[in-house]
């Protein structure tokens, strides 16, 4: 799960970014308006975490642009703002919810996976459950066929988003962002040896490839 962290407070942004890793999210950081902007016209993200007090362009036009531009992605706006006029003109531009600082990291992350349920289809239940394997996001918790398995945070990374989006193709591209964010060193080939391991816990046919485009899992039986 990839996430757009927009914060111009260092030891805040930094605290943000590592509470965000540790809890097994991607994260991208910049520090300016401008440069949110710039990252959300040509990245794509999962969720996005935005200040308002920004440097370059205000955290509510970066907002107003996302959302002229017809994209969806989930917003919420991480801010000292705390009036009712600021709340109220944040969710009428566009965002999904509104968390005011100082604020426990805890909760950030609660109203993190609702935002994901919602944009997933509105999952009453947040398990993710699929044959023999259950995946619980907010535990971090994997089992299979009963048993709890022991995953490392991107194999648990790339197990969701399979999960999330089974019965659709997706590119290396895609999952590679979905583990990895900038400045980040990656191996040719990591992904390969991330779905190799989760083959060896599910079975070789659990993830397919698809020669030339990236990787899948069918959905099933009751996904169908």
């Amino acid at each position: 799960m990839r996430i757009l962290l927009v914060e111009d407070d260092e030891l805040l942004g930094e605290g943000t970014r590592k509470g965000l890793n540790q809890d097994g999210y991607t994260v991208d950081w910049v520090k300016t308006g401008t440069l949110a902007d710039q990252a959300l016209k040509t990245e794509n993200f999962d969720l996005v975490v935005l200040d308002l007090g920004l440097p370059g362009l205000s955290g509510i036009a970066v907002l107003e642009y996302l959302r002229d531009r017809g994209d969806d992605t989930p917003v919420l706006i991480l801010t000292a703002r705390d009036s009712i006029e600021d709340r109220v003109l944040g969710l009428d531009k566009g965002a999904d919810d509104y968390l005011v600082k100082p604020f426990e990291l805890n909760e950030l992350l609660a109203r993190l996976r609702a935002l994901q349920r919602r944009s997933a289809g509105a999952r009453a239940a947040p398990l993710l459950v699929h044959g023999d394997i259950s995946l619980d996001p907010a535990s971090h918790i994997v089992s299979y066929k009963g048993e709890p398995i022991n995953l490392s945070r991107r194999e648990f990374a790339l197990l969701q988003v399979l999960l999330e989006n089974a019965g659709r193709v997706l590119s290396r591209e895609h999952l590679t962002q979905s583990l990895y964010g900038w400045g980040e060193e990656v191996d040719s080939n990591a992904l390969e040896v991330h779905v190799h391991n989760l083959r060896k816990r599910f079975g070789q046919d659990f993830i397919r490839t698809v020669r030339g485009i990236g990787y899948t899992i069918e959905k099933s039986k009751d996904q169908k």
